[in-house]
């Protein structure tokens, strides 16, 4: 017999409650229809043919669960995405950060860490890596591990190389790497000002106070609820006068705390907390 919308929703619905109870990862604000995509993908992937089957293994089966939130919360990325981002960073942002003694930056949902290190390498090129440290989080454990490694593939480098010139680069972009087999290791100074760690937005509390936090395509998987209460986060983590930058997929357009933040750069999302 077919299932209702309404008995599909309910076994959603108790997934999501079961994962959060058992395991700690909240994704029952996630936007229902990305959250719901990324489930079925998974069920087809792995032969579940409904909810209710998968809900039962992955509360019996952690190794099944670990492989859930690996292909479940992994996102598309690459270095020096939307180069034009990375410029406004350095015009409006960086400036502004050379006036610290000390720069600590919050990289959220930095997968697996083609962004961190980006901005790890426009850092050093200002002069301003040595005194900085970019916190870099994920809910994703693997991807973590594999922005821990720094290791990516070498046919990926030569449209980082692009990205990175648009970005404004002011280096040959292979000083920053070298080849290994079909890899490319990058420069192992970089990871030396970048801390990895596991951070569930939807969950986690502020753990520092920071002068920029960038969290670019993360927001538009959650629900308006969600977006508030991370924003907020965002909000209180931020120093006087600290950096939010979004990028362009994200607004602060319906966020509830969006008086306490001005606009520098409209196009790429790019804010200043003002309020108190």
């Amino acid at each position: 017999m077919n299932k209702t919308p309404a008995t599909d929703n309910e076994e959603l619905k108790e997934l999501l409650e079961s994962i959060r109870f058992v395991y700690g990862y909240d994704f029952t604000e996630y936007a229902e229809a990305s959250i719901r995509r990324r489930i079925r993908h998974f069920m087809s992937a792995n032969n579940f043919n409904s909810i209710r089957a998968l809900n039962k293994t992955l509360l019996e089966e952690e190794d099944v669960f670990e492989q859930f939130i690996q292909e479940t919360t992994v996102n598309v990325t690459e270095m020096f995405r939307d180069p034009s981002f990375y410029k406004s960073l350095q015009e409006n942002v960086f400036v502004r950060l050379a006036t610290y003694p000390f720069i600590k930056i919050w990289i959220a949902g930095s997968s697996t860490g083609e962004e961190v290190y980006s901005t790890a390498i426009l850092l050093k090129e200002r002069g301003l890596l040595e005194r900085s440290v970019i916190y870099a989080t994920d809910i994703n454990q693997k991807a973590l591990q594999t922005a821990k490694e720094g290791v990516y593939h070498l046919k990926k480098m030569k449209g980082y190389t692009s990205n990175y010139m648009k970005a404004g680069g002011q280096r040959s972009f292979s000083d920053y790497y070298v080849s290994q087999y079909d890899g490319a290791l990058l420069d192992r100074s970089l990871r030396q000002n970048i801390v990895f760690s596991a951070h569930n937005l939807a969950a986690d509390r502020s753990f520092n106070e920071f002068q920029l936090i960038c969290c670019r395509n993360v927001l538009i998987y959650f629900n308006q609820q969600l977006q508030n209460k991370v924003i907020d986060l965002f909000y209180e983590s931020l120093c006087p006068f600290g950096f939010l930058a979004l990028g362009n997929k994200e607004s602060l357009l319906f966020a509830e705390s969006r008086k306490n933040f001005e606009e520098v750069d409209r196009k790429e999302r790019i804010f200043i907390k003002t309020g108190q």
